[in-house]
């Protein structure tokens, strides 16, 4: 009996494949991939263009404003939904392709699944040079696209339509791989989108697929436990990936019986709201004076769904050189860094597995108190400091009216510039699961288009709940378009605009590594005569949203009870200060390239004082 086939073109195959492709997710079936985000152009136009046209019902296609912003988007639309569903993201050959370089990465960096389908030069190479095609001389199978390697953990390019049949599952098996999760790429020559081929029609067939959960090795678990069972000063650092392992309830219940003082990680804050008396706070260099005091005296560190960034490490000068390490993780790579022992495995079957083998086995009362007592303190330093007073606006005074005025589901994304830091230190959690500060790749011009991206999730789940997003007025200038495709897609966003004149945040570090202002705030600027503000206002007006402008916390206050009350995206714009009301505790030290010789003697001081610290660095791969 021949095999029953289809005949598609290349393109249509794959949207085909795509939207047969399930998932379930609290007991409920939905497709694997909520749609995609696209700019078309003569790459992607014609043929994927036609196919995803037929199935607009099924994969809905998100217009971007720029192929970056798009690829913020998904990823802010996969952390919303703790990686269980994807968007795809389509460019046209060459430029909108390439806008797509950082989003990969910041993808890659945060490991994040998205599924990059691209336009590409013709395989038969007849019309070449094409418009946009970028030649290399000496080997004309080099181009552009192959620049997506180094930031993808899947890249294929497609010269025959039957090589969707393997590439296609494999794309989709690595995004959803706990251990290699990351962004796929899928090269589409223009000529091959439009070929045909007779595709065996059970490759179509629904597909409902699970995320695996790996079991940790049993020795690896007698290793651990071994280790906590003699721990007098044991930690929990609490990691991204628990959240991602849906595993928050099960992190609670061993910190609660095992009575482990728990810090947090930037990926990983809201593990546990801001009230858990074993929550003590935000841990490194964006962190608490808490956190970072129980780091420096703990003999056993139990890292969980982190990769130990330098942020949270302090460029590992936060730890006792004598402390020990147990790394839960699924990916190997990051289970056994700096000497850890490593329980490579899903964070809540390992959770569950060390509760068991534990036993009986608490912390030490006095350890826990001692924890407790420094959580208070940041708690009374946190309260101060984000109070509205007789001093300048500042980033932490806007954290603070936000929280007490949100909803305990609202989700908060932030990202890059000097704002992370802030929300980090200061917000206070009210609820789990509810923060988006993007850190991995530390990416200004993510915080508006990510959460526009969290936004089309989080209306398919909580549509009640507002995204509200914390963005520097450097972070806004380099990208505000999606404000735009939020109001076009009817995505309501509350944007707070904290203007300090230009990227405040490296003119801070460049004033602490001992270096003069310059070319940071717009008023440093050699090269600028006459400084002025933009009016943000009439910006965001101008992009369909509710906007104006507050001069203080208290009108502050009326506006965000007036956005949230609006139906659309509303943006709300305050000045701040851009060298007072910095959070100036809580820090651990941070490794920065500083001049070794200058001609300036602040520099050359500021590098002996940043040097002082080297010998608490911790060595280790």
């Amino acid at each position: 009996m021949s095999e029953e086939t289809i005949r598609l073109t290349t393109a249509q195959a794959i949207i085909r494949y795509l939207a047969n492709q399930f998932i379930v997710i609290d007991s409920a079936e939905m497709r694997l991939c909520g749609g995609g985000l696209g700019i078309f152009g003569h790459g992607n136009v014609a043929c994927l263009g036609e196919a995803l046209y037929e199935a607009r019902e099924e994969l809905p296609l998100y217009r971007g404003q720029n192929e970056q912003g798009m690829g913020f988007a998904a990823a802010g639309y996969a952390k919303q939904w703790l990686r269980q569903r994807f968007l795809f993201c389509t460019a046209s050959a060459g430029p909108g392709t390439t806008n797509l370089l950082t989003s990969a990465a910041l993808a890659h960096a945060n490991r994040l699944p998205m599924l990059l389908l691209c336009g590409d030069t013709y395989v038969t190479r007849l019309p070449d040079p094409v418009l946009q095609q970028m030649e290399n001389f000496g080997d004309p199978t080099f181009g552009v696209n192959d620049a997506f390697k180094p930031v993808v953990r899947y890249w294929d390019r497609i010269t025959h339509p039957a090589q969707i049949l393997p590439s296609l599952p494999n794309a989709i098996a690595t995004m959803l791989d706990p251990a290699d999760c990351g962004p796929a790429f899928i090269g589409l020559p223009q000529d091959v989108q439009g070929w045909v081929y007779d595709y065996p029609t059970v490759w179509f067939e629904k597909k409902v697929h699970r995320i695996r959960r790996q079991t940790p090795d049993s020795a690896e678990i007698a290793d651990a436990v071994a280790l906590l069972r003699n721990a007098k000063r044991p930690m929990i650092i609490a990691g991204g990936g628990v959240q991602y392992s849906r595993a928050i309830a099960e992190l609670t219940a061993f910190a609660e019986a095992r009575r482990i003082p728990v810090v947090e990680t930037i990926a990983g804050r809201a593990n546990m709201v801001s009230t858990h008396p074993l929550n003590i706070g935000p841990i490194g260099v964006t962190g608490s004076n808490s956190a970072n005091a129980i780091a420096a005296e703990a003999d056993v560190i139990l890292a969980v769904g982190t990769r130990l960034q330098d942020f949270t490490t302090g460029s590992w000068t936060a730890f006792s050189k004598e402390a020990r390490f147990i790394s839960v993780n699924t990916a190997r790579h990051d289970a056994g860094k700096h000497r850890s022992l490593p329980v490579v495995g899903d964070a809540k079957l390992s959770l569950l597995a060390l509760t068991d083998a534990l036993k009986d086995y608490a912390a030490p009362a006095a350890w826990v108190a001692a924890a407790q007592a420094h959580r208070a303190a940041w708690d009374s330093y946190v309260a101060q400091n984000v109070a509205p007073g007789n001093r300048p606006n500042s980033y932490a005074m806007a954290i603070g009216v936000v929280n007490d005025l949100c909803h305990k589901r609202d989700r908060v994304v932030a990202a890059a510039g000097g704002l992370p830091a802030e929300v980090t230190a200061n917000w206070r959690t009210l609820e789990t699961g509810t923060v988006d500060v993007e850190f991995g790749f530390s990416c200004m011009g993510y915080e508006i288009s990510g959460a526009w991206g969290a936004r089309i999730a989080q209306a398919e789940r909580e549509p009640e709940q507002d995204t509200i997003v914390f963005i520097g007025d450097g972070s806004f200038m380099m990208m505000n378009s999606d404000i735009y495709s939020s109001v076009l897609s009817r995505k309501k966003l509350i944007i707070l605009v904290l203007d300090n004149g230009g990227f405040a945040v490296i003119n801070k570090l460049q004033n602490n590594t001992g270096n003069q202002s310059f070319n940071n705030l717009l008023t440093d600027c050699p090269t600028i005569p006459e400084p002025f503000a933009v009016d943000f206002e009439a910006h965001a007006r101008a992009q369909g949203a509710i906007a104006e402008t507050v001069a203080n916390p208290a009108e502050l206050a009326e506006a965000f009870k007036r956005a949230k009350a609006a139906q659309k995206t509303t943006v709300i714009c305050m000045k701040v200060d851009a060298y007072e009301g910095w959070t100036g505790e809580g820090h651990t030290w941070w490794e920065c390239g500083t001049p070794q010789v200058s001609n300036d003697p602040a520099v050359t001081e500021a590098h002996r004082a940043w040097e002082a610290s080297r010998h608490l660095q911790r060595k280790g791969v």
